[in-house]
């Protein structure tokens, strides 16, 4: 099925009152069908030509907050070139694999706007389908030019080696970045912005049925307030409770922000 954070954060947002959201993807010319379904929805999607298109397998156990991955093709890596025309008050780049995005480029988007990253990609080495988690080799040179970075418990670690969340949020925050968001399952989320810590907590789910593309609604949930001017707690509360109501059902998140809000309310 498709997916990946494009798929997942551009469902997202269409149910919240967002309309001026441009998704950037880069697909194989066999798969531009899916780029039309997108389109019929009312998303705005510019769509780049890969050899081929990133293709995932996750395999889930018991523990929803841990998988197990392998990539069986990988897209060409976006270039300058390709989003030269691309311009946003918020650039948010959801990299799926550490060569998506070059150093190069993560310099000239952080020159058109604020710019917003998912690290798991940059954590992503690939080798005969599996998928390793390493380092960013660029990390503290790269950080400079983010504002706001998200990472997993897992990710957090590989990038700090830190295992406390406050210290590695203020190691992050020490190499550049201006707000940190760790996510930690179902401990919630830790958010560090202008010298202040933010714990947020994670809303009971009814039911768990599917974990993927959930840190993707948090990012979507946390930049769509940020951008309405909401405070960093504000927009933390908001985007767990995203979360909680797409973790309830298969494929990304469809429902409303009215929704969103009375889990807050409890």
């Amino acid at each position: 099925m498709p997916g990946g954070t494009s798929f997942y954060f551009a469902h997202a947002i269409k149910h919240l009152n967002a309309n001026d959201f441009l998704l950037v993807t880069a697909l194989a010319d066999t798969d531009m069908g899916i780029v039309e379904d997108i389109r019929k929805e009312g998303i705005s999607v510019k769509a780049l030509h890969s050899t081929h298109s990133v293709c995932f397998e996750n395999i889930y156990g018991e523990n929803q907050n841990e998988r197990t991955q392998r990539v069986t093709a990988k897209a060409d890596p976006f270039t300058v070139e390709g989003l030269k025309d691309t311009d946003a008050r918020i650039i948010h780049l959801g990299s799926l694999l550490a060569d998506d995005f070059s150093l190069e480029v993560i310099k000239f988007l952080s020159g058109k706007g604020l710019l917003s990253v998912d690290v798991q990609g940059f954590l992503r080495k690939v080798e005969n389908e599996k998928v390793l988690a390493v380092d960013w080799p660029e990390k503290k040179e790269a950080l400079k030019y983010i504002h706001i970075l998200k990472a997993n418990e897992a990710e957090m670690e590989v990038l700090t080696g830190c295992s406390e969340p406050h210290e590695a949020a203020l190691l992050i925050a020490d190499w550049g970045v201006k707000e940190v968001l760790l996510t930690l399952g179902d401990k919630g989320s830790l958010i560090y912005a202008q010298g202040e810590f933010h714990e947020i907590p994670a809303y009971p789910a009814l039911q768990i049925t599917d974990a993927t593309g959930c840190g993707d609604t948090y990012m979507v949930g946390y930049l769509y307030m940020r951008n309405k001017g909401a405070s960093h707690r504000e927009a933390g509360c908001f985007a767990a409770a995203m979360c909680t109501i797409k973790l309830q059902s298969h494929g990304p998140f469809c429902g409303t922000e009215e929704a969103i809000n009375n889990v807050i309310k409890g």
